[in-house]
């Protein structure tokens, strides 16, 4: 149909698996010292989950004595240097050094492992350089509780002699502590994980922050008429609102006017007791930045929400409000249920009301279900995910944190690589949401297209958030 030729969805995930790649990202040079807590509470199959990690961020960095160079000091009571920055930085060197370690399995000093890398690692009698504009100095400690001594003053210390230190917590970690290691902003250097089975999920995280994207658009390589946006190694054209883009891909033409076409779109939003307070204001804030993308009128985009947990509560239906300064403020006011996940019984109630006459949806248009998840469902959701697909409607699926992948495809819209996204933490959803946003038009009057979703021309601080490192926070906040 005329949508589905309408609309280029995001192509899956982040760009960022590209950087992962390699084909499309170059890495600044740095010097990169992992420490890693071996303490007796990490048993030893969840310490070869933390190598796995270490090694998932290797592969993907440009290593060598003139580029990023890796050093690992792996920590229990006492403190071992298992990499130094002058050992061979080849990258078949350095994992099969990483496969080497062994967990020490005694206590959790944590702050002598920090004035370890300090004094010893970062030095220039084991390979250290100076912090310059060329080089960078950066520590990702890794930790699952708490330490049994000081890390304020020493990471303070760290942090003033310019290493700028990343904090990844694993279960039942000290948050406060994690806050006192961490550079500013604190957002974007501390990380938590319920458990090291799913650490390998900030891989990609940690491979974009080294990751350094060429703009073509900032060094004029492009001959585009209008709008030149960046993507990583590449660019592509676009035109300002009011225009679309011509068969060239770098010409545009204006457009003629008129209502354009139509949309009912519905959010379904889990609001299951793991989402957390915190985070569920995010997620709505997240509905709203879909929310300002679209063109609400009657004849225009409508949008419903729909909130579930144990239950399934409507918190709006389609057409209830027309325009999008009620529409936000009606999102803003949403209660948190914060109880179960019943994915299928909340994907049924879409199937079966949402998307019904007497809720306000308009007798052929398009309809577009946006579902929202944080973890496994609690109930069979393959019936109802198969319905809504079979039903023409056209579904994405977004997880973020635990959420079941698998789940997420299955809900998805074919090709199914466009219509889900998973991130492991639910600071960076708000650039899923940017994705959803980025509709490309293929239709024969690509005016008509411009109705459903505005065309994101603005690159909002694309190396900033390649930097990105965010937080899930959880109930042992401080």
């Amino acid at each position: 149909d005329w949508f589905s030729r309408c609309s280029k969805s995001l192509s899956s995930l982040f760009w960022m698996q590209k950087c992962s790649s390699g084909s499309l990202c170059r890495t600044k040079p740095t010097d990169l010292v992992f420490i890693i807590d071996s303490s007796r509470s990490v048993r030893p199959h969840e310490f070869e989950k933390i190598k796995v990690f270490v090694s998932r961020v290797i592969e993907a960095l440009d290593v060598g004595p003139n580029a990023t160079r890796v050093g690992i000091i792996n920590y229990a009571s006492a403190v071992r240097s298992e990499l130094a920055l002058h050992s061979p930085q080849s990258k078949a060197a350095l994992l099969q050094a990483v496969r080497r370690i062994q967990p020490l399995s005694t206590g959790t000093m944590t702050g002598l492992a920090i004035q370890f890398a300090l004094s010893r690692v970062f030095g220039a009698a084991e390979g250290g350089r100076d912090g310059t504009a060329n080089f960078k100095k950066v520590a990702i400690v890794v930790t699952d509780g708490r330490p049994q001594d000081g890390v304020q003053d020493v990471s303070a210390r760290a942090r003033a002699a310019g290493v700028e230190i990343f904090a990844i917590g694993v279960g039942r970690v000290d948050m406060g502590t994690l806050r006192q290691m961490a550079s500013e902003p604190l957002d974007e250097h501390v990380d938590y994980v319920e458990s090291y089975s799913v650490i390998e999920k900030l891989t990609h995280k940690f491979q974009e922050a080294f990751c350094v994207v060429s703009d073509l658009c900032a060094t004029g390589d492009h001959d585009c008429e209008q709008v030149c946006v960046s993507t990583p190694g590449t660019y592509r054209c676009a035109c300002r609102d009011g225009f679309s883009l011509n068969s060239d891909g770098k010409t545009c033409t204006a457009c003629n006017g008129g209502l354009g076409s139509a949309l009912d779109l519905v959010f379904l939003i889990d609001g299951s007791k793991s989402v957390r307070p915190e985070n569920f204001e995010l997620v709505k804030k997240f509905i709203n930045q879909i929310v300002d993308s679209l063109e609400v009128s009657d004849k225009q985009a409508q949008v419903g929400l729909v909130q579930y947990s144990s239950s399934v509560r409507q918190e709006f239906p389609l057409g209830q409000f027309k325009n999008k300064k009620d529409i936000k403020a009606a999102v803003k006011k949403m209660s948190y249920m914060e109880k179960g996940t019943m994915t299928g019984q909340a994907l049924k109630y879409l199937v079966d009301s949402s998307f019904a006459a007497i809720n306000g949806a308009r007798p052929g248009v398009p309809k577009v279900g946006i579902v929202f998840t944080d973890g496994r469902s609690q109930d069979y959701i393959s019936d109802a995910a198969k319905k809504a697909k079979d039903s023409g409607f056209r579904m994405f699926a977004v997880g973020v944190g635990n959420a079941v992948e698998d789940e997420l495809r299955e809900i998805a819209s074919e090709p199914v690589a466009e219509h889900y996204f998973y991130t492991a933490d639910f600071r960076t959803i708000s650039r899923i949401g940017k994705k959803l946003q980025m509709k490309i038009c293929v239709e024969e009057d690509p005016c008509e297209c411009k109705s459903i979703v505005k065309f994101q021309t603005k690159v909002e601080e694309l190396i900033n958030s390649l930097q990105q490192k965010h937080i899930l926070w959880k109930s042992g906040q401080d």
